[in-house]
């Protein structure tokens, strides 16, 4: 520990970022990242804790605490301090496959772990990790990894998201084969998709495709397993499969008039925003989507705050965004202690903006949609929509959201992005692989295991959890990559 009274003498600071009606202009990433010297002053805040829950991504009242992949906070943090960057680099390369799209995407686990925390600012952890990586990238220090002999164990990756390109990493890297296989026409899944370009630039997602590419990864596009390829030929000429496809089945809206024109996944709507941008090269975005219209987003999370700021920049009229729940506290509830996540109100960059450009918060909590209105081209032009309040339910005792009699609105909604989360894999692949799965058709394993009922058949991701976080996906493709190794080899170093 560099400097005992770092955290008393120096403030949190950040990355500066654009103010939101200039960043609305164009759709890529808005922070400036700090200079060497001031990203220094940031390392010497660490307190180097005894019990450094920033990196024990433990389970703390049903939520994560710390950074599921262990990254070694307070040694990287120092080392940041001290001014030894590729020691710093090397620290963190230990336990962590890409740190380039968690310092721009993760919600930071570390930082609301931090005992800086419980009293005060957070060490700015997810800063420090950026400035590292990048770092090491200017300086040639991320180099290929190709291993010195090859096994001749041949694996099989399907789906190209960030658990998929962990695994893939990991097992090249032993000395597998492996081939990821994409459905889409590009390599990157959720990251490539699903997260707009201003929060993650593609460019850092090539960067490293590249030099996957050069340790032996195979990619291969466009190929739909378990329609283009079938389940039994990937068996047949590969020793392991891993299921790596997301929870990619998306929550629906059940109510009269869901089949008008106008109403989009918000996935799908994500999606097409950005391949329109990448195919044009960013010469080019849909602005005729959003233009001119009322935008009405139903779902508050991540995704949610994603179609708001994606909106924003396409030039719609307003922006409307519901929310089922209550509006969250604005400090930590007593119920909500250090070092849970704490359950408090964020205003992400995406009502930011809006903010400043329609003048209010686009969220309206505790509400939700009772039916679409059509116009005479079947196009939705409004939205009934309801207040809700939480009633137990006298049977199972939970806590329910239901309808306040006599609070029924109509708004307008030209444009309806529903964001309201996954249900888990989607059937047509899991099958075709005849593997098992939970209720909530994840795909079944053994308790902290990721062989499948299938012999010779993994899974990990979203795919094997549900919905979750990109630095979860990391640590799942890591972790399987690794029980797929002890199955090929006996033991595993990975």
């Amino acid at each position: 520990m560099g400097k005992p009274t770092g955290f008393l003498e120096y403030n949190r600071e950040v990355a500066k970022v654009l103010p939101p009606k200039v960043r609305i202009a164009n759709f890529k990433e808005f922070r400036t990242p700090l200079n060497k010297e001031k990203q220094k002053l940031q390392g010497a805040r660490c307190m180097a804790c005894g019990v450094p829950f920033c990196q024990a991504g433990m389970m703390i009242g049903g939520m994560a605490s710390g950074c599921p992949l262990h990254n070694l906070v307070p040694e990287t943090n120092d080392l940041v301090f001290t001014g030894n960057w590729k020691q710093a680099f090397l620290r963190l390369n230990k336990t962590h496959s890409f740190p380039e799209f968690t310092s721009r995407v993760c919600p930071a686990l570390c930082e609301a772990a931090c005992t800086c925390n419980l009293n005060g600012d957070p060490v700015s952890t997810k800063e420090n990790e950026r400035a590292i990586i990048e770092t090491a990238y200017a300086e040639g220090w991320v180099k290929p990894q190709p291993p010195a002999v090859r096994t001749g164990k041949t694996i099989a990756v399907v789906g190209s998201g960030p658990s998929g390109l962990a695994a893939a990493q990991q097992l090249n890297r032993r000395g597998h084969s492996v081939t990821v296989f994409e459905r889409s026409d590009r390599i990157g899944g959720l990251l490539r998709y699903g997260i707009p370009n201003m929060k993650l630039e593609k460019s850092v997602i090539d960067r490293r495709l590249k030099l996957m590419e050069e340790e032996g990864v195979k990619f291969v596009t466009n190929t739909n397993v378990g329609v283009d390829i079938t389940a039994e030929e990937l068996l047949k000429k590969f020793d392991r499969v891993i299921l790596c496809c997301g929870a990619s089945n998306p929550r629906d809206i059940k109510v009269p008039g869901r089949d008008a024109k106008g109403i989009y996944f918000a996935v799908d709507f994500l999606k097409k925003v950005t391949k329109t941008l990448l195919d044009s090269d960013f010469t080019k975005a849909p602005y005729e989507d959003a233009k001119g219209k009322h935008v009405l987003v139903i779902g508050g999370g991540d995704t949610g705050n994603d179609c708001v700021g994606t909106s924003v920049r396409l030039g719609a009229k307003s922006v409307t965004q519901l929310e089922m729940m209550p509006m969250p506290p604005v400090e930590r509830a007593a119920s909500n202690p250090w070092p849970e996540w704490p359950k408090v109100l964020k205003t992400d960059y995406g009502q930011e903006e809006a903010i400043a450009v329609f003048g209010h918060d686009p969220r309206v909590y505790q509400t939700t949609v009772t039916e679409f209105i059509k116009d005479k081209n079947g196009n939705v032009c409004q939205a009934k929509i309801v207040k809700l309040k939480g009633e137990k339910d006298p049977k199972s005792g939970r806590m329910m959201m239901v309808p306040v009699e006599g609070t029924e609105e109509v708004i307008p909604a030209d444009l309806v992005l529903i964001a309201a989360g996954f249900l888990g894999s989607q059937k047509y692949v899991t099958d075709a692989f005849k593997v098992a799965t939970t209720p909530r058709t994840n795909v079944e394993t053994k308790l902290e295991a990721y062989e499948t009922s299938v012999p010779r058949v993994f899974t990990a991701g979203d795919m094997h959890r549900g919905q979750s976080l990109v630095v979860w996906a990391i640590r799942e493709g890591r972790e399987a990559a690794k029980a797929v190794d002890e199955s090929l080899m006996g033991y595993s170093y990975l």
